[in-house]
């Protein structure tokens, strides 16, 4: 069973704010890469994530070099993982193949993409509800307002930080914490 799911029925409030400790380990949330393989988030412990969600038609996929940059310069603290998603300007209408390729092709991606997900909306992947709803990830909530918005998660697996589109990778905002 999907934790998120098999949480919610049980949340508590302190004066009507949601406590501050995660309700849900991100490291029990499952999604799938690209290829369709099981990822074990829980593999990331010890290093901080990066969640982007990328689209291949968008002003911002050229943020795909900065993040391969961002990936190789901190590999031993970062791990960048690029979401794909279809949901602003249909700017991700590919398949699996056709992600995998255009990624590879023209900005040498190898960080790690997972399967194409609704980030918003009704069919929200659990991934995104707890990035989002702050009764999952303890810190605060946010919605996802374009292509290439930034989660930035801690060592342990706990929510630090979101960054909007134009925030670019290198952006301080983000290297501080990684520095």
């Amino acid at each position: 069973m999907n934790p998120i799911k098999a949480f919610v029925g049980t949340l508590k409030t302190v004066d009507n704010d949601v406590v501050s400790k995660p309700s849900v380990p991100l490291y029990n949330i499952e999604i799938n890469a690209l290829n369709g393989k099981a990822i074990d988030l829980s593999e990331f412990k010890g290093k901080k994530i990066l969640f982007v969600n990328v689209a291949s038609k968008c002003g911002f996929t050229p943020q795909y070099t900065e993040l391969q940059k961002l990936s190789d310069t901190f590999k031993n603290e970062l791990v960048v993982i690029g979401v794909p998603c279809n949901q602003f300007g249909s700017q991700e209408p590919g398949d699996a193949e056709e992600i995998q390729e255009f990624c590879e092709v023209n900005f040498g991606v190898s960080f790690l993409i997972t399967e194409k997900i609704d980030v918003k909306g009704p069919d929200q992947h659990p991934l995104y509800q707890w990035l989002t709803k702050k009764y999952l990830n303890g810190k605060q909530n946010s919605s996802v307002k374009w292509n290439f918005q930034k989660y930035l998660i801690d060592e342990n697996g706990e929510f630090l930080d979101y960054f909007y589109s134009i925030t670019k990778p290198f952006n301080n905002r983000i290297t501080k914490y990684l520095n």
